[in-house]
């Protein structure tokens, strides 16, 4: 948008001039709720359809808290009354503010460009759609009144989770209708149409806060709250009261992680019209074995929650995509995408990988497994480390450490390594959530997401060749014309020598002999790491075999809540995430051939003198 306006500002009525023909409000028609779209399995199985928004109930302007509709202006459009549809000055706001940051962190895009997006135009990015959408949002400005097109978008904006405009987002977050949503909560809905999977507050209430601060900020900025107002509407909590249910086929999740992609690349106008037909490349059986494993291990009242992810390392293709609540628990909650948890050990295959690759090792090098106490700095709170059963060994492998999941030597070793690495070598294995860098990421402190971890250990799988994962195949458009070019994943990419890869993998083969992960083991090669989080919040089990590589997550959706005794035992990544995930992948791979891990030389192992090893303190 910011090239268009330029444009239009430099030109005049010559650039609108040239987009006539189609800059006609009249010759077109907004897009309506359509035929139903569905969503498919790779066998053809139909997983879901892709509708039914949820409870659209148009509102009148009137019937729309006020406190939405001066937040909705004051965040996404400030100078709404001022400017006819298309706000230059706004947009070399955004332009001066995208140019200090060193990339795009503010839109230009007024309410009425908006709404002529969702109604009119698709979504590609091309100069011509660019310019009709201007020259439309001028001519929509000119006919209708502010107040009309305030009401229009406040009915068509998509709020995420299946809800379409303030009614429904309000019915669906809060449980309310619109005219009562408070001051914390219109600002908390009108921060998420930027962006809704990102500040979705059932999956990531912390960045929903912190985007709902923002809005409060601007609201302040603009005058229509006070400062000890704005105060009041940061410090309240969510509370909220989501009304979520299902599509009748037990895959509202999915199908939801599915609509939101195409919502991201066609717009919601398209995904809204409908008549569309998505090809996903889960497997309906696989699908269907990830539930059942879930099932089998958890499922009374009381217990957590779950999720299973699982990928083809040969491929990056998502076989598996199950979410399965807690007994009694909103169906349509995704927790395999967009939920973010923290890792825990998960994340010690990471450290591991890029000691390889430093050329240490892992069967040679010890480091002291004895408690640990960092502080770089007196400015710097101490880190204290322990192990989780309190018990240390002395002096031990790095591969020893990973068997025995201790974190005192897996913190030292990040220490040494550098924490900047370690989350270098997560990216570049396939973990896509952001990663703070600190000394305690090894250790698995970052939240990520179970698609992360599961496509990360399949480049492991690969032999160090990273494919990047793929859900949607292909989508059949309303024109009849079947588009597979804009989900093209792209060549894979080797991102870790195959001798790296191999030596990472015989110890985590070990720890699924031996080690935390001994209730993972299927009969067949596999390998993989446990994963828990203090007060037991959160347990994994992230494992895979030369065919499919899987995460499994359990805890509550809703927060960190501990799960100190669930069937009588505190949940740790080695119990009910390893049985889930052995009760999964064995029936998955039932029928097919049986392999080996392929024999690799290990990488050349060079001298290496971290200065945390036990060896530098003899």
């Amino acid at each position: 948008m910011l090239i268009v306006v330029g444009g239009v500002a430099a030109g005049g009525l010559g650039a609108f001039a040239a987009f006539r023909s189609s800059c006609d409000l009249d010759a077109l028609r907004p897009v309506s709720l359509g035929r139903s779209s569905p969503v498919l399995a790779a066998d053809g199985v139909t997983l879901g359809v892709l509708p039914e928004e949820r409870d659209r109930q148009p509102v009148a302007l009137a019937a729309v808290s006020p406190w939405l509709r001066k937040a909705t202006v004051d965040v996404e459009d400030r100078r709404f009354y001022d400017h006819g549809g298309v706000d230059v000055r706004g947009v070399a706001r955004a332009l001066w503010a995208d140019v200090r940051a060193g990339k795009v962190v503010e839109g230009g895009s007024t309410i009425t460009q908006q709404l002529v997006r969702n109604l009119y135009v698709s979504r590609e990015q091309t100069l011509s759609r660019k310019v009709r959408e201007a020259c439309l949002a001028v001519k929509l400005s000119r006919r209708w009144s502010k107040d009309r097109i305030l009401e229009e978008y406040l009915n068509v904006v998509y709020y995420g989770n299946r809800a379409y405009g303030a009614e429904a987002a309000a019915q669906s977050y809060f449980s309310v209708v619109a005219r009562d949503l408070t001051l914390p909560q219109a600002a908390l809905l009108a921060g998420l149409p930027q962006a809704p999977s990102a500040y979705d507050p059932l999956l990531r209430p912390d960045l929903a806060v912190e985007r709902r601060t923002r809005v409060l900020t601007a609201m302040r900025e603009a005058g229509d709250i006070t400062l000890r107002e704005e105060a009041a509407a940061a410090a309240a909590p969510l509370a909220l009261r989501p009304r979520l249910g299902a599509n009748g086929t037990g895959e509202a999740a999915l199908v939801g992680v599915v609509r939101d992609l195409l919502v991201e690349a066609y717009g919601a106008a398209t995904v809204r019209a409908g008549d569309l037909r998505v090809e996903t490349t889960i497997e309906a059986r696989l699908q269907g074995l990830g539930r059942a494993a879930v099932r089998r291990v958890l499922g009374r009242p009381g217990d957590p929650a779950a999720a299973v992810v699982a990928v083809d390392p040969a491929t990056g293709a998502v076989r598996a995509l199950v979410s399965a609540p807690a007994p009694g628990g909103p169906t349509a909650l995704d927790l395999t995408v967009a939920a973010r948890r923290q890792a825990g050990s998960t994340f010690k295959a990471f450290v591991l990988a890029e000691a390889a690759a430093e050329g240490i090792d892992l069967n040679g090098t010890r480091y002291p497994s004895a408690p640990f106490r960092y502080q770089p700095d007196p400015f710097t709170p101490a880190w204290q480390v322990s192990t989780y059963e309190r018990t240390y060994r002395g002096p031990i492998t790095i591969a020893q450490a990973l068997v025995h999941s201790d974190n005192t030597v897996f913190a030292r070793l990040t220490v040494d390594l550098g924490p900047e690495r370690v989350a270098a070598m997560a990216k570049r294995l396939g973990v896509r959530s952001e990663l703070p860098v600190v000394p305690s990421i090894g250790l698995g402190s970052a939240a990520v997401s179970p698609l992360d971890l599961a496509a990360a250990y399949a480049t492991i799988a690969s032999g160090g060749v990273r494919h990047r994962p793929v859900l949607v195949r292909a989508v059949r458009l309303a024109s009849g014309r079947r588009d597979s070019a804009s989900w093209a994943a792209g060549g894979p990419e080797r991102v870790l020598p195959a001798g790296v890869a191999a030596e990472v993998t015989r110890v985590l083969q070990e720890n699924v002999r031996s080690g935390t992960g001994r209730r993972a083991a299927i009969g067949r090669p596999a390998a993989g790491k446990t994963g828990t989080t203090d007060n037991h919040a959160d347990a994994w089990f992230v494992g895979y075999t030369p065919d499919l590589a899987a995460a499994v997550w359990v805890g509550y959706p809703e927060g960190e809540i501990a799960m100190g005794s669930v069937r009588g035992e505190p949940v740790t990544g080695g119990t009910l995430p390893a049985e889930i995930w052995s009760g999964f992948v064995r029936p998955a791979l039932a029928g097919s051939a049986w392999r080996p891990f392929p024999r690799v030389a290990p990488p050349v192992h060079r001298p290496w003198r971290g200065r945390l090893m036990a060896a530098a303190k003899a």
